[in-house]
Parts: C-alpha cells; structure tokens; sequence
C-alpha cells in the first residue's frame, strides 16, 4: 500500500461525521505534517469538534525534508503546501486533500490525489457504507463546499442517483 499523506479537511470533516475510522479501514495508516496538526489545533482552541492527530495510533506525523518545493506551491495554505513536499518525497505516495488549488497544483505535478468524497466512495465501495448520501447531506451541514454538479457526479458514482 503506497503512503497516504493526509491534510487538513478529510480529517476534520471525517472525525465530525463520525467517519473517521474509514481512513483507517482503508489506508492502513496515514502520515500528517506539522502544519495540519497545527490547523487542527487551531480549530480545537476555537471550540471546534476536530481529532488530535498524535491520539490516533495509526497516524503518524512527518515534516517534509526539504522546503525546495515551496516555490512551486506559495499560493496553498501551509498544511497544503506540507502535504504536497511530503508526497513529492515519496514517490508512489497519496496526496488526500480537498482544497481545490492544492488538487490542480497536484494534478499538474502528477501527484495521485483523493478527497474526502473519493474515500465516502471507496468506504461505500469496500462496504464500510451502505450508502454516501447521508454523508454527503452531513457534509453540507456542516459547511463542507460541494458544488450541486458534484453531489450528482458522487451519487451517481455511488450507484444512487
């Protein structure tokens, strides 16, 4: 199984569905830099809901070795920008992001990717859900960006359109 280097969001919006255990289910383990761990804690000093990575014994985090990409990447967030050094040296490894600039500056790059949808698929897939929608309707609630066209697009993926 090739390393899957994790951001921000799939951690945040798995945790707060109750979810989160199918990264688990289906990476094995995942590796989280610092920037996200420190996003994460961002977000529980203002009250929110959000997993602390170093409590999960299947995450591991990692800093990226060398800053030499973040010239290609200064318009990411830190935690993007993090995720996508680690996976750059990693050849083979997955990027699991959502951030839409972060998945263009990966795509352009050659960098394998997967979001938070992709792995509601994959859970689907695998059988660890009976259905996405409700994911998908939780996702919305609390805020998760999901354009109408996409949610068509997953459902439809997901055999219940």
């Amino acid at each position: 199984m090739p390393e899957v280097i994790c951001n921000t969001s799939p951690l945040q919006y798995l945790h707060q569905i109750g979810l989160l255990d199918i990264i688990h289910s289906l990476a094995g383990s995942i590796i989280v830099p610092p920037f996200v761990v420190a996003e994460l804690y961002a977000g529980i000093e203002k009250g929110l809901d959000l997993p602390q990575p170093e409590n999960i014994e299947w995450v591991r985090i990692q800093a990226p070795i060398s800053t030499s990409a973040v010239t290609l990447i200064t318009d990411l967030g830190p935690g993007e920008s993090q995720v996508l050094m680690l996976v750059l040296e990693m050849p083979g490894s997955i990027a699991l992001l959502d951030d839409a600039l972060a998945r263009r500056v990966a795509n352009a790059r050659g960098i394998p990717i997967k979001g938070t949808l992709g792995l509601l698929l994959d859970a689907k897939r695998v059988g660890l859900l009976e259905t996405v929608e409700p994911s998908l309707d939780r996702l919305h609630e609390l805020g998760f960006h999901l354009a109408e066209q996409t949610r068509i697009a997953v459902l439809k993926l997901a055999g219940e359109s």
